[in-house]
């Protein structure tokens, strides 16, 4: 599973997932900021210039992306790096009110 099939997955009581309430953490639940803030950011675009739940593939969002924004290619490829981040679970925080995609290791 990766971060893009996830968002697409998750609901919560049968709606989309809020895009501000994902967080990425590692395997004890720390956050990474990192890759947070880029997937946020990446969401942002997502939300104002594609739309997520007619997207196939993360090349589809890409595709739409490079069409219809003038971001640079270095960042899109950044984009398509976080939606294709392995992840090896879920945990829904419900008292943080986060739903945390849990990153792979790096081997």
């Amino acid at each position: 599973m990766n971060v893009f099939r996830a968002l697409k997955l998750i609901q919560l009581e049968h709606q989309p997932l809020n895009h501000q309430q994902v967080v990425i953490t590692d395997g004890a639940g720390k956050p990474d900021a990192q890759l947070t803030d880029l997937l946020a950011d990446c969401l942002s675009k997502i939300d104002i210039f594609a739309d997520l739940s007619q997207a196939a593939t993360v090349h589809d969002i890409i595709d739409d992306l490079h069409l219809l924004t003038p971001l640079p290619y270095d960042v899109l490829e950044e984009y398509q790096k976080i939606l294709d981040q392995p992840i090896q679970g879920v945990n829904l925080a419900l008292h943080k009110g986060l739903v945390e995609l849990v990153a792979q290791p790096l081997v």
